[in-house]
């Protein structure tokens, strides 16, 4: 390891509020994770797992194939595609569209491949002004930092931090209140949303198949940057790709379980294309641009593995070193950060920007395989790891291969190799290593002494034995009673073991009425666990019960979808007990009341498709979001309603999942940052 990592990893141990910060950081992340897991047994979801790894190698082996199709389909539907092959070629291409709209202000929604390119640096130097939209990143650019986790930007900051960054920053009076920081930063940025010429936003996965963009969120920002102002620039890595849509229902299964622990995030967003003629809102201009930067080069090589991950951050939540050192320690030789961190940030960055700059990342590993476990796509992060070390990855030199260890280490380790492949030897030196442990400190007295061995600074080194461990085998006995191990505490063997049969879902039995009562019942469930209402009632109480509830948060005017795609007489009713409706765009709107075309029992989520009459804002702008469902609508899980013909055919639909939320600021849960505080959902 370099001077400049060593360094880091340094500071990062004797900072005892980062520790605190990586700590909970790490255990809620687990513990989210395990419970959104937990539905699935430990055979289903090794089966997903694998299932999806198929798919993300088909993808990268024959990568032309799938870019051609996505691109030609993206095209059809309207989307301007660019290919960039570097860094400098993608900068180039949003100059030059910033420059043909005369842009001034730009939203920017989270982009890893925007952290890549550098591409704020880029823009701020030619005097525009960029704005981070996600929370933890609006914070880490306030203080002109980068961010710390794939996920949770902001993980290394207190909520002291970012009182004191807002008050710095900001001019507001300092606080630590993380609800009233986060309102500061929803009031602030909404303003920045509604002046933005142009709003970039990332990419997480590209369907080849229909050419559409699937973005996920959960603080609304993604929704915020790629509806409202009138270009939107999308930056995707081109290996970001799945065949179908079946595809994507499986990755999104996957993805948000293991981010951030949730069935669904709340905002799923399938983007087709720019709104249409007659529709009021949406971008009327869609860029996509396709970046290489390194990954074309990278396939067929011994770290091919690393262009499989879909970004979830699950490894770098489980790893142990990150848990210790966190994202800003992962520099290159030269001092310089990478924008990916953690496990797959060790394997990924020496892949795309040279192992002879970021190789030594390799050596931040425990190789415990804990990464590997966690990974949802099944990525052997560990072995990814050794072959970097061993020297076999993209563009290797001499300096990862071994010419950096000290003459002394290698002496010693082909010694320990001469040793250990003779029964004999290895027997011998393990005798003489116990008659040398009594001379040996103990560990605790070892760090009075890294200068000498290095070893108390950085690891643990056991104490040698007293006797070889096949000795103190043989002399107890273990090897004659191990055969008691095969059988169960009842005496039978393991192979005999019987297991419970699985429980037979209501959705499979009986007729239909009991096939609906239970996805309604899952519906309610799911959606109000996630902080949502549900109000059952028929087509002839609708308007009252939408009243009532109006009336006892205290709202008279609203914002909604046109009368021919809501329940007949529900806007008439509602302007009869003095309700003011609005069908245009209005910022000041307090709720918002849409119909849905569908709602998916296992998540408890409501699916809107943009058109004619149906304006996604109103889901969006407002603090309160009324939706009126069909009990009829609900279906059993996502795969089913991304096979219906209006959300392929929509330039837009949006999988809504629970209030805007965000756990930017110490990992507290906080509701309604850029996107409504609660949803309402009228079941008719």
């Amino acid at each position: 390891m370099t001077t400049h990592l060593k360094k880091k990893i340094r500071t990062a141990l004797a900072n005892p509020t980062l520790q605190a910060a990586l700590d909970g950081n790490a255990e809620r992340r687990l513990k989210a994770r395990l419970q959104a897991l937990s539905e699935y047994s430990t055979e289903e979801h090794q089966s997903i797992r694998q299932r999806a790894h198929e798919v993300r190698a088909e993808v990268i082996t024959n990568l032309e194939g799938y870019l051609e199709e996505f691109s030609t389909n993206a095209r059809k539907n309207g989307f301007v595609v660019h290919k960039a092959s570097d860094r400098p070629e993608a900068i180039q291409i949003i100059r030059d569209l910033v420059k043909e709209h005369k842009a001034k202000v730009i939203a920017k929604s989270k982009t890893m491949v925007g952290e890549e390119i550098h591409l704020n640096h880029a823009l701020e130097a030619d005097g525009l002004k960029v704005v981070e939209t996600d929370l933890g990143e609006y914070i880490v650019q306030l203080r002109g930092e980068i961010p710390s986790h794939i996920i949770t930007p902001a993980v290394h900051l207190t909520r002291q931090d970012v009182g004191q960054t807002f008050a710095e920053k900001l001019g507001i009076p300092y606080t630590d209140d993380i609800p009233t920081l986060t309102a500061v930063a929803r009031r602030v940025l909404r303003q920045v949303f509604f002046e933005a010429d142009i709003g970039i936003s990332g990419v997480n996965l590209g369907v080849a198949e229909n050419g559409a963009l699937c973005i996920v969120t959960n603080e609304g920002n993604g929704r915020m940057c790629t509806t409202l102002p009138k270009v939107h620039i999308a930056l995707m890595g081109m290996e970001r790709l799945v065949p179908t849509m079946d595809d994507l229902a499986l990755m999104l299964g996957l993805l948000p379980r293991s981010a951030t622990g949730q069935k669904l995030s709340v905002y799923t967003s399938l983007i087709n294309g720019p709104r249409g003629k007659e529709e009021i809102d949406g971008s009327e201009e869609r860029h996509l641009i396709l970046l290489d930067n390194g990954r074309l080069a990278l396939r067929s090589t011994p770290l091919e593995e690393a262009l499989y991950c879909i970004r979830c951050g699950a490894c770098l939540n489980v790893c142990p070193i990150f848990r210790e050192i966190g994202g800003h320690s992962y520099v290159g030789v030269q001092g310089q950060n990478t924008p990916y961190s953690g496990p797959i940030g060790s394997a990924i960055s020496p892949g795309l920007f040279g192992v002879a700059e970021f190789g030594q990342l390799a050596r931040a590993s425990s190789l415990c395989g804990a990464c590997k476990e966690a990974c949802p796509i099944d990525i052997d992060l560990p072995k990814l790891l050794l072959r970097i070390r061993a020297g076999e990855g993209k563009r290797a030199t001499k300096a990862t291969s071994g010419s950096h260890v000290p003459r002394a280490m290698q002496f010693g380790l082909r010694m320990f190799a001469w040793m250990a492949t003779s029964p004999g030897r290895f027997s011998a030196a393990q005798r003489m290593a116990g008659v040398f442990s009594r001379l040996i400190p103990p560990y605790s007295d070892w760090m009075s002494l890294p200068a000498f061995t290095g070893w108390g600074y950085r690891r643990d080194l056991p104490k040698p034995a007293a006797k070889p461990f096949h000795s103190s085998f043989t002399q107890i006995g273990l090897r004659d009673s191990a055969s008691d191990h095969a059988t169960s505490t009842e005496g039978q063997p393991r192979d005999q073991v019987s297991t419970d049969p699985p429980v037979s879902s209501p959705v499979s039995e009986g007729g239909p009425e009991k096939r609906k009562t239970f996805l309604v019942e899952r519906f309610i469930d799911e959606l109000t666990t996630l902080g949502g209402k549900v109000v059952e009632c028929g087509p002839e109480e609708l308007p009252e019960k939408v009243f009532n509830f109006l009336n006892s948060e205290n709202i008279w005017a609203i914002q909604t979808w046109e009368e021919s795609q809501l329940p007949e007489g529900l806007l008439l009713s509602l302007k009869e007990r003095n309700i003011q409706i609005q069908n245009i765009l209005n910022p000041s709107i307090q709720a918002g009341l849409t119909g849905a075309l569908a709602g998916i029992a296992s998540s408890g989520s409501v699916v809107l498709t943009s058109g004619v009459g149906r304006p996604l804002t109103v889901s969006l702008l407002p603090e309160f979001h009324i939706v009126v469902l069909q009990k009829e609508k609900i279906y059993s899980k996502l795969a089913e309603v991304l096979c219906l013909p209006q959300v392929r055919q929509a330039t837009t639909s949006v999988v809504i999942t629970g209030p805007s939320r965000t756990a930017d600021i110490e990992m507290a849960l906080t509701i309604g940052v850029h996107g409504p505080k609660e949803v309402c959902v009228f079941l008719i």
